[in-house]
């Protein structure tokens, strides 16, 4: 069974993948530059968490905790 830490890791991979989607329809829709630096800094900050919960993952994989088999992260 997969452990509550890796599920979280997973769910914060999707939540960052929500983030750089809705980052590119609110930049193809915006009317005005402060909705660019609002839709810029959702996508910097998915980016930065995508990147956290990477080296998360790495780490448990390492400690191996991680099974790719109970983690869909796509």
């Amino acid at each position: 069974m997969a452990q509550p830490c890796n599920r979280n890791l997973v769910k914060v991979l999707r939540l960052s993948r929500d983030m750089m989607l809705l980052a590119d329809r609110g930049d193809e829709t915006r009317l005005d530059s402060s909705c660019g630096v609002l839709f810029g800094t959702l996508r910097d900050s998915a980016y930065k968490l995508r990147h956290l919960a990477e080296q998360e993952i790495q780490l448990h994989k390492d400690a191996g905790v991680w099974d790719d088999k109970e983690h869909d992260v796509g």
